[in-house]
């Protein structure tokens, strides 16, 4: 289990193949294994080579149940690029993924060659906020909530019409949730980052090359907020994804590896 000391904590990743590297960044409450399904099969099978990671706030990476910023989560992931001497290399993030992805893009452009941001935004509204600030009440209230119907709000949330239609398949999604950890400390601290800032001007200032990938159906990223990203990067692509929710890149993850590998391997790789 490779382990290394990193700006202030211990940072759990994994390695899967061979090539150019490309560091992958999931979002809140959720550990680098969830890459592992879909993204980094297609990547390796793409000729690269894969870091998954547990952002700090997730075990066995260092929790920090104290708290910290989104600022602390670039610095993680800079000195992960740096630590393995790959940069500048291919980032990929969704959600928190995103943010930490594209802040890191504009701090330290440096050690990122490419972006991929899904389901991200640049700045929180009024329902993204109140949903934020409910999950944190709810969870620092100490009430111990179902899990079978944790599962269910979760999949309102995360999934799209098309999947929550689907009988079979959410019998599947439900069996997960339910098997899902419940939040820890360091998740409770990742909650907080949601509320994300105006950040849309100073990603103006963003030089790398970075796609935008948004889903229709998305509640908790939708894909007006992701569009607003990629029209404040300069020269960004934007991808829209048609039937899927916030779990896009697991709810239809061959157009998600399709679009994202064509974009790794396109032109603006070169």
């Amino acid at each position: 289990m490779p382990v290394v000391h990193v700006n202030g904590i211990q940072l759990h990743y994994e390695e899967a193949g061979e090539g150019e590297p490309v560091v992958m960044i999931q979002g809140t409450g959720a550990g680098g294994t969830v890459w592992q399904l879909h993204q980094v099969p297609a990547l390796t099978a793409a000729g690269f080579r894969v870091i998954t990671l547990d952002n700090r706030g997730i075990p066995p990476t260092s929790e920090c149940p104290g708290g910290f910023t989104l600022q602390d989560m670039v610095g993680d992931v800079a000195g992960l690029i740096e630590h393995l001497g790959i940069g500048p290399c291919r980032v990929v993030g969704t959600s928190l993924g995103a943010f930490v992805t594209q802040e890191l893009a504009l701090a330290r452009p440096d050690l990122v060659r490419q972006a991929v941001l899904i389901a991200t935004r640049g700045r929180t509204d009024a329902l993204r906020a109140a949903i934020t600030r409910a999950e944190i009440e709810l969870h620092d209230a100490g009430v111990e909530i179902p899990v079978r119907y944790a599962a269910v709000v979760r999949a309102l949330k995360s999934l799209s019409p098309r999947t929550l239609d689907d009988g079979a398949a959410m019998a599947d999604w439900l069996d997960l949730f339910e098997l899902s950890p419940a939040a820890g400390p360091g998740q409770r601290a990742q909650m907080e980052l949601s509320t994300l800032g105006h950040r849309l001007e100073a990603y103006r200032g963003i030089r790398v090359p970075c796609q935008v990938i948004a889903f229709a159906d998305d509640l908790i990223t939708p894909a007006h907020l992701a569009r607003e990203v990629a029209d404040a990067i300069p020269g960004a692509e934007y991808e829209l994804i048609e039937g899927c929710g916030h779990y896009g890149y697991l709810e239809d993850p061959a157009t998600v590896n399709k679009v994202m590998v064509e974009f790794l391997t396109g032109a603006a790789a070169r």
